[in-house]
């Protein structure tokens, strides 16, 4: 079920236009919460490449945003559009869709944490048509 999850988040992360260079995704680890039955964490890096964005998408989880390296401009539908440092957090409810995710530097990398609470066995993304 994990390998099937994690080729999900990174379909969805890659889907999207030709021309965005797309993160790349690293997966970390995913473990049941036994103290909340029914809800699991999966724990993921992203790399923007330079210039690099991901398409349009939505979580179907709580996901915790935590930068890296470099800096990343995140915007959710209807929230203002901000750019994130080393340190710095973003996050991203269940129902939010992520409108704008893209490194803020044409010439350095950027890379960041992701941690995920999200129901147990369902997508951490969207389907293609609610991205």
């Amino acid at each position: 079920m994990t390998t099937k999850l994690i080729a999900l988040v990174l379909l969805c992360l890659m889907s999207g236009t030709a021309m965005a260079q797309e993160s790349k995704v690293t997966a970390l680890m995913s473990k049941d919460l036994k103290e909340n039955p029914g809800k699991e964490v999966l724990m993921i890096t992203g790399a923007h490449a330079p210039g690099g964005s991901n398409a349009i998408h939505r979580h179907n989880a709580q996901a915790f945003i935590y930068v890296l390296e470099g800096s990343v401009v995140m915007q959710l539908k209807g929230g203002k559009q901000v750019t994130l440092t080393p340190g710095q957090t973003f996050y991203e409810g269940p129902d939010d869709v992520h409108v704008v995710d893209r490194n803020a530097s044409a010439t350095e990398p950027a890379k960041f944490l992701v941690f995920m609470i999200k129901d147990k066995g369902a997508p951490a993304l969207g389907q293609q048509s609610d991205c």
